[in-house]
This record gives structure tokens, sequence and C-alpha cells, in this order.
């Protein structure tokens, strides 16, 4: 496990580590790259979040590997997602979605990483009113590291490029948030809008921006 300062590096490092150790022989071409370039937009926005939350070192660095590692599940569910129609996602293909966090927590599990980050990764889609996966848990019962990463991941995938959408813009996408402000804890969602308005927020606008820009270079879009 790689828990250097460098978010890029960080990422890098661990996925191709859990790639490697889980022996997985096939990922859909572009999966891989997508899955470094979202953990890398996340780790940012994670460690931005973790400042200003004022969080020890020690917490801050397990949320940060777990940010860059949220995903990690999707590599074994490729094939079976947007297999068809770029242009939609298909309810068959959600089911599929569903099953990327129990996949991540037993690929983590499998190369001996601690129980901190896997359960991170594992309930970074459970939703603070209870409604979400995959376990339902709500409120403080939902590991602190996993109400971060899911108002980080949540922000991040909306204003991400993808085989289905296109981005949302950055006010857009906050506006969405405050909507369905249910599914998040409120007091770190709190913080994270007052980083949203910050100087220091300029750094996820970049990166996001770059991010969209390459994809529609490489893809003709």
């Amino acid at each position: 496990m790689y828990s250097g300062t460098d978010d890029f590096e960080r990422v890098y490092h661990n996925i191709l580590e859990v790639y490697k150790k889980n022996g997985i022989e096939a990922t859909v071409q572009g999966d891989l790259e997508d899955a470094f370039d979202h953990g890398v937009l996340v780790t940012k926005t994670v460690r931005l979040l973790c400042e200003a939350l004022e969080l020890s070192d020690e917490f801050k660095g397990q949320v940060l590997t777990a940010a860059g590692l949220h995903d990690v599940g999707k590599l074994k569910l490729g094939q079976f997602l947007y297999g068809r129609d770029k242009n939609a996602m298909h309810v068959e293909e959600m089911r599929y979605m569903r099953m990327h966090a129990e996949m991540a927590r037993n690929m983590l599990q499998l190369c001996g990483y601690p129980d901190t980050i896997v359960q991170a990764v594992y309930h970074h889609h459970e939703n603070y009113d209870g409604s979400g996966y995959p376990d339902n848990l709500a409120g403080i019962k939902i590991p602190l590291s996993a109400r971060i990463l899911k108002v980080c991941d949540t922000f991040c995938a909306l204003i991400s490029e993808r085989p289905y959408r296109k981005a949302f813009e950055f006010d857009t996408a906050l506006e969405m948030m405050i909507e369905d402000s249910k599914d998040l804890d409120m007091g770190i969602f709190l913080e994270f809008m007052k980083l949203y308005h910050s100087e220091a927020f300029e750094e996820i606008r970049d990166y996001a921006e770059f991010l969209n820009q390459k994809k529609h270079y490489l893809h003709g879009a």
C-alpha cells in the first residue's frame, strides 16, 4: 500500500497493486484509465475537505487511500457495463453496478488493506437517511470516512463526463446535491459548501476541466 503525499502516485500505485494481486485478466478498454482519473479527482477533493475538517493526518491518510480505491470493484464489472449502448445506463447494468462495493471489499481484503480503509470503500454509497447500499446504514452508523467519501464522490461524479451523459456544470452539481441533501451528512456537506466557495477549490475546478477536455480529445466528443 502506497501512502505518500502525492495524490496521483497514491492512486496509481494502489490501484495497480489491487489490480495485479487480484489477477484481473480482462478490463474493458478505458476502464483502468477512468479509474485512475476519477480516483485522483476524488482524492484531491477528499484531501481538501479533510483539511477543512481539521482531521488528523493518520485519519486523513486512510480516507485518501480509500478515495483512490473506492471504485476498484468496477474493474471486475466493466464487461457488464455500458456494453450495448453507451448513451444510456440500462436497468440491468445498474443492478451490476451495485455489486462493485462488495467486489471492492473482497479485493482490498485479499490485498491485506486495513479494515478502516475497507469499510470506507464498502460503505461509500450508503445514504445518511438509510436508503443507500449495500447495508442500508443510516446516520452515524455509517463510518465517518465513508460519509466524507460520499460527499466528494457524488460531486466529482456529477462534474465528470460519463459514457451515458455529459458532465454537469459545477453550480448545477452543487444544486443537485442540495436537493438530495438527505443522502448526506449535513455537517460534512456544509463544510464542503464552504470549501466550494474558497480559493483552494480552484485546484478541483482546474483538474476536472483537464480530465473532461482529455476525454473530449480522446473520444472525439
